[in-house]
């Protein structure tokens, strides 16, 4: 097949959980033999007048970019630019990653009678505590409006949790594919393949030679748990055990959570690396004993209204690494995480419990290293970016299909 997959203001390359699903995916279906052009923004934000609105063309690890680079706010008005990509690659589909300001490949599909797939990675309408939502309701709903019409183009909807669309659309229409990790950069014979980088690594960051250590991977917000896993990594001192821990990362909360672990008096046990490239990603979680992902959803109202919708790929990623994994005891982490198979779960909010849960690891390195070797199968099966193509071919060739037959 001929796939134009929009993907307006992400930027491709880039560190943002979105870049990595566009690149993956676009990787993943060229490897299966499809024709495909990504079109998406060359970095994040504003760059000024100068780089507004510059189009071009680039590769990335394979990929062929077509970048149309206006900032991510108003990325429906490149719509010209793409109405002409459509009209020179002549797709046989449109792929669009759903934004609440973008839509201009579902727009042009619709209009050629084009078959189309919107990808939906967050939820659709915002809850009513959100301010563009308010916003958007004294307007008289046009952002809901636009993005029902998307919807109701679409030929199927891509989505980790049907939840994220609104109850007007037909539930047969959705399909739920979840996200998934790059099972072949992360691996764990990193360890014994690149021993010379990895003890480099850890000197700059200040780790101990030898030891136990806990990871955490996130973008610093509150629902990422970057404060609970502190606050669980100060227990864990407080009672003796000799550990560290590795934050990477950087956001919101950065400052408060690196003046909390100065003022903790263990400060030599906290390293935060800061913002990492997402290659160099799978180096630092080669250092580590198991991951930690503490989600909090309660701090998230898209999470509180419509369930955890979000594929968490930096879980998958500890997974596909054969890192034991703690995080939260919700749906669908409960499902991809099995207590006691590849990790522990916790309950939400609960720092005592995930403190206790991080020394079962500890007090249990067999068991730990049994977890890892089964989280590694259990994503190399079923969450790696090379699963969620081939449910996502089947899709889109039963659309082709049903459309041209």
């Amino acid at each position: 097949m001929r796939i134009l997959y929009v993907a307006s203001g992400i930027p491709v390359p880039g560190k943002y959980g979105g870049s990595t699903h566009t690149l993956e995916v676009a990787r993943g279906l060229l490897a299966r033999g499809h024709n495909l052009r990504v079109v998406a923004a060359q970095r994040e934000g504003w760059s000024g007048l100068g780089a507004c609105f510059r189009l071009g063309q680039g590769q990335v690890e394979g990929v062929p970019v077509d970048y149309v680079n206006i900032p991510k706010a108003i990325s429906f008005l490149g719509w010209p630019y793409i109405g002409r990509l459509v009209r020179c690659f002549e797709p046989d589909l449109i792929m669009e990653r759903y934004y609440n300001f973008a839509g201009a490949g579902m727009y042009w599909a619709h209009r050629l009678g084009l078959p189309a797939v919107l990808e939906v990675n967050a939820l659709i309408v915002d809850p009513p505590e959100v301010s563009k939502r308010r916003l958007d309701d004294r307007l008289g709903g046009p952002m809901r409006r636009w993005a029902l019409a998307q919807c109701r183009w679409a030929d199927r909807i891509i989505t980790p949790l049907h939840t994220t669309v609104p109850p007007e659309i037909p539930r047969q229409r959705i399909v739920e594919i979840p996200w998934g990790a790059n099972v072949e950069r992360f691996r764990p014979t990193l360890a014994q393949e690149r021993p010379a980088e990895l003890a480099v690594l850890r000197e700059r960051l200040g780790l101990p030679p030898t030891g136990k250590l806990f990871v955490f991977v996130g973008s610093f917000r509150p629902w990422h748990g970057a404060v609970e896993f502190v606050e669980a990594g100060i227990r864990l001192l407080e009672h003796g055990r000799d550990v560290s821990f590795l934050l990477v990362g950087k956001g919101p909360l950065w400052s408060q959570v690196a003046s909390r672990c100065q003022q903790s008096g263990h400060g030599q046990r906290f390293h935060l690396s800061g913002s990492v490239p997402y290659d160099q990603v799978p180096l630092y979680l080669a250092l580590a004993t198991a991951g930690v992902a503490p989600f909090q959803p309660r701090c998230h109202p898209a999470l509180r209204a419509a369930g955890f919708f979000w594929s968490p790929l930096k879980v998958f990623e500890y997974m596909a690494m054969g890192l034991p994994v703690v995080t939260t005891d919700v749906p669908p982490l409960n499902r991809i995480v099995r207590p006691g198979q590849e990790g522990l779960l916790v309950n939400e909010g609960d720092m005592a419990g995930l403190a206790q849960a991080m020394e079962r690891l500890l007090d249990s390195p067999e068991e730990a290293g049994k977890m890892g070797r089964r989280a590694r199968e259990r994503v190399a099966a079923e969450y790696s970016w090379t699963r969620h193509c081939q449910r996502l071919e089947r899709v889109l060739e039963a659309i082709v299909h049903e459309r041209y037959q």
